[in-house]
């Protein structure tokens, strides 16, 4: 999102932001907020100053954006009046916001309610509003003029995201997520924890996903998966399901109806993390040794569990194998690498919540290892008990 021709479509979709741009705003589209440029205003010296005013756009849909609150963030020093002390009213604080272009870096951000209301009808108004009186004195002073019509013609559009992140925008975790911007991640295996992973990773702005499954989509397949059934999904491939699923919803997704083995080094050139979700020895073994051989630092997931004393118990696992020590951990024997007929996992019992939080256990480590969660204890081995609910780690 940010290109002069989505700007258009915004303003095609959105009376208000076209009334702010013909008006002759500098605006400027920048992932989730509207950025408008070129406001002047007064130093603590009377002095021009010029800065940007950045609001957050809250998608309705693709193209029709709604306000998030009453508040704005401000790109400069504090603004001035005429009597050389500081616009009162405005409220808010010194804030640290980045967006994709470093020409505007957000500083504070400010409060100031319109009065009597809780907030502004539309963006036109908000804007109006915080530039009478941020830029006020400027005006007066110097004759400065907001208006200067200059649409920005060079913005980043590396969102893989189809419709608008605004979650990551009202956080204000942009810095974070953009850990994630050169990832190439795969997903070997959609079933339970294997699909859970998917739906974790299309919202996460990695640059890449790749997906692997062989098996087709069952109904037993929808009582351990996230999304709705529809009938016309029956016995087609899980990647194809998958792929129809997610389609709509963002850029760079590619999954694929084959199983990942020895000969599938192509397959997997340019990933970067890879989450293998099988529950086949075999077929693990195989794939360990691959993405070992191939330098592909990877999670493997899996449950233990058993019906010895009437209702279900056992273990839900991530193991994570670095670059470093993946032959090492291998080495320890945490995940099974021979088939095991008894498996009672394999017989599809339905068990949708324990491949949810399997596959967040697994998320959570990958955004750790990232940088994206605070990271304590480097653990290369996680274990769920799920008949007490907690979990131990093995570290270094």
């Amino acid at each position: 999102m940010g290109c002069p021709s989505l700007l258009i479509e915004l303003a095609n979709h959105n009376d208000d932001i076209r009334r702010l741009l013909e008006k002759g705003y500098a605006l400027r589209v920048d992932g989730s907020y509207l950025v408008v440029r070129d406001i002047p205003y007064l130093d603590s010296q009377r002095a021009l100053q010029v800065g940007a005013i950045v609001t957050i756009l809250v998608p309705i849909d693709k193209y029709r954006m709604q306000q998030s609150n009453h508040e704005v963030y401000f790109a400069g020093s504090v603004p001035y009046g005429l009597d050389g002390k500081p616009i009162p009213n405005l409220g808010g604080g010194v804030v640290n916001v980045p967006l994709s272009k470093n020409d505007v870096v957000i500083e504070r951000s400010f409060s100031n309610k319109p009065t009597n209301r809780n907030g502004f009808t539309d963006f036109f108004e908000k804007i109006e509003s915080y530039v009478r009186i941020i830029s006020g004195p400027a005006i007066e002073l110097h004759g400065a003029n907001p208006l200067t019509f200059r649409i920005d013609t060079d913005v980043v559009t590396d969102s893989p995201f189809k419709f608008q992140d605004s979650l990551t925008a009202r956080a204000e975790i942009g810095d974070l997520a953009a850990v994630f911007k050169q990832e190439v991640v795969a997903v070997i295996g959609l079933g339970g924890t294997g699909a859970y992973l998917l739906d974790f990773l299309v919202k996460t702005p990695v640059k890449e996903i790749r997906g692997f499954d062989g098996d087709v989509y069952h109904v037993h397949n929808a009582y351990r998966s996230p999304g709705k059934l529809t009938e016309d999904e029956l016995d087609k491939g899980k990647a194809d399901v998958y792929q129809g699923r997610y389609d709509n919803f963002r850029n760079g997704l590619i999954l694929r109806k084959k199983y990942i083995d020895k000969s599938s080094a192509d397959d997997l050139a340019g990933v970067t993390f890879a989450f293998v979700c099988v529950d086949k020895g075999s077929a693990r073994a195989e794939i360990f040794d691959l993405l070992i051989s191939l330098g592909i630092p990877f999670i493997d997931v899996g449950m233990g569990l058993n019906r010895k004393q009437g209702p279900l118990s056992g273990t839900i696992r991530a193991t994570y194998y670095g670059t470093d020590n993946a032959a090492e951990v291998k080495a320890m024997g945490l995940a099974e690498v021979v088939d095991d007929p008894d498996d009672i996992y394999r017989r599809n019992v339905q068990i949708a919540e324990l491949n949810a939080l399997n596959a967040c256990i697994a998320m959570i480590r990958y955004k750790q290892l990232r940088g994206f969660y605070v990271d304590d204890n480097a653990a290369y081995h996680l274990l769920m008990n799920v008949a007490n609910l907690r979990i131990f780690t093995e570290s270094k």
